[in-house]
Order: C-alpha cells, then sequence, then structure tokens
C-alpha cells in the first residue's frame, strides 16, 4: 500500500503539475499518511512534490487505504471526510483535492 501511495505523490501527481494547476489551486498542501508518509505539494509558488514535512496551508490526513480509496475513487471524497477517516485543517482548501485528483 505504501508503494502505492508514494508512486501517486512522486509519479502520478508530480507528472500532473503545472503552471495551470498551480494558478488555479494557489496554495500548499501537506499530505499525512499513516503508514505510507508524508509529501508536501507546492501548488503556490514552485509547483512541486517533495518527500517530508514543511509548512502547509492546509494539512491533510489520512491512512493509506483510506487514502487510495479516495484516489481511486475521488467521489468518495465526501463520504471519507464524513466518516472521519480523511481529515484536512481547512476544509475550504482541501475542496481544491478535486482538481489535483481529476
Amino acid at each position: 500500500m505504501a508503494d502505492t501511495v508514494s508512486d501517486f505523490f512522486n509519479v502520478t501527481l508530480a507528472e500532473k503539475i503545472g503552471p495551470d494547476l498551480v494558478a488555479s489551486v494557489g496554495a500548499i498542501f501537506r499530505f499525512d499518511i499513516e503508514g505510507a508518509g508524508t509529501w508536501v505539494v507546492d501548488l503556490k509558488n514552485e509547483g512541486k512534490v517533495t518527500q517530508g514535512e514543511g509548512d502547509a496551508d492546509c494539512v491533510i490526513g489520512s491512512d493509506a487505504a483510506s487514502w487510495a480509496q479516495l484516489v481511486e475513487n475521488p467521489s468518495s471524497a465526501i463520504a471519507l471526510f464524513m466518516d472521519g477517516k480523511i481529515t484536512a485543517s481547512d476544509f475550504g482548501l482541501a475542496t481544491k483535492l478535486q482538481e489535483i485528483l481529476a
């Protein structure tokens, strides 16, 4: 499961990031995925993904299984948030995850 999460951040998401996504989202996210790692996704300044801790406008927390479910089925986001399986420090910014996951 950790390899799948790592592949999402280091390969899939890294390939999606471009000037349009940075301009559209305009925030820095930190994803704390229990059992898989921590990534910072800068969609405000540099448009890059780095593994490890860092400052963020919004911190998303999840376990690896719930995160994998979200990536496979982005429409499950609201149910996962409502069930407490995914948390966000700023729900307004968290809604921009649709742009990241699309």
